[in-house]
């Protein structure tokens, strides 16, 4: 793999200012060769050579860089290096292979969503997930002559690790203290981020976040799971309300029993109990009945 290392190059301000000497002297070698009419070939040579530099080699130099861009110099196929300072440079130009806008790279922090996708969780039920990935260049020489197209390298990839993710997770109702794609959002982002940069690392991209966008059933089944996810609601809420009743029938017996209001026994208890469940658990307001009777026959 390609390593990046530091280009060569001069302050593009310093070169302007030879460019208008060397134009200056031109105009003055050939205006003093004009007046004498003395056009001798050391002459003539001077002034080629002068026309030759200010007229393609000096020009073709140029480029400037914006803050968080580098330019990647190349020489005849060979890589001869990276310019990060941002400014107005000039180098050889035979190192700015064309097209140029191809090896000039943008370091700034990108951001893209990966489309919401139709995939199979770890239990085998299709769900639909879609994320969004942070991401820049670190290293350019990679970037460019490692992966062809970087750029849409890092959106494959991304696609694929998000696919392995899905897969590797159940949506929600895992087996013991196990990690979801719903209960465990931010675990699951850290593992898709730990994973994408080691799939993106020899494009010499870093991964600065990821995120999950969108998470939901598929929708042959999402009718389903939603009768599901109500009826173990209720189920929850039903235990709660019955282990709340049964706390409170167990306070209502040791209350009556310390402050000796009334001797119960145990069939009294039972019936004791069994209405009190009734008035706490019920979903309908009780309806109370005066007995006038006895218990016993």
């Amino acid at each position: 793999m390609t390593k990046e290392k530091i280009g060569s190059s001069s302050k593009g301000w310093t070169v302007a200012a030879v460019h208008l000497l060397l134009i200056a002297a031109l105009i003055w070698l050939f205006v003093a060769s004009v007046g004498t009419n003395h056009w001798s070939l050391l002459s003539i040579l001077v002034q080629s050579l002068l026309l030759v530099m200010v007229g393609v080699i000096l020009p073709w130099g140029y480029f400037t860089l914006q803050p968080n861009e580098a330019k990647v110099l190349v020489l005849f196929g060979r890589y001869k290096g990276t310019i990060r300072r941002d400014g107005f440079h000039w180098t050889n130009p035979l190192q700015l292979a064309p097209p140029r806008s191809k090896y000039t790279v943008s370091q700034r922090i990108r951001n893209f969503e990966i489309e919401k996708l139709k995939v199979n969780d770890k239990r085998g039920n299709p769900i639909e997930i879609a994320a969004v990935v942070v991401w820049r260049v670190v290293d350019t020489a990679h970037a460019l002559f490692d992966v062809d197209h970087y750029e849409h390298y890092v959106k494959i990839q991304s696609d694929a690790a998000l696919r392995h993710l899905a897969n590797c997770y159940p949506y929600d109702h895992g087996e013991e203290e196990e990690v979801t794609l719903r209960s465990g959002m931010d675990e699951v982002a850290l593992v898709l981020k730990e994973e994408l940069q080691q799939r993106l690392a020899k494009a010499g991209v870093q991964v600065d976040e990821t995120r999950l966008t969108h998470l939901a059933y598929a929708p042959e089944i999402a009718n389903a799971m939603l009768r599901r996810q109500q009826a173990e609601a209720i189920i929850a809420a039903r235990r709660k309300i019955v282990h709340g009743a049964v706390s409170m029938v167990e306070m209502a017996l040791d209350d009556l029993k310390s402050k000796k209001v009334v001797d119960l026994d145990e069939e009294r208890k039972a019936s004791m109990v069994s209405n009190l469940l009734v008035v706490l658990c019920g979903e309908a307001e009780a309806t109370p009945v005066i007995n006038t009777g006895t218990l016993y026959k």
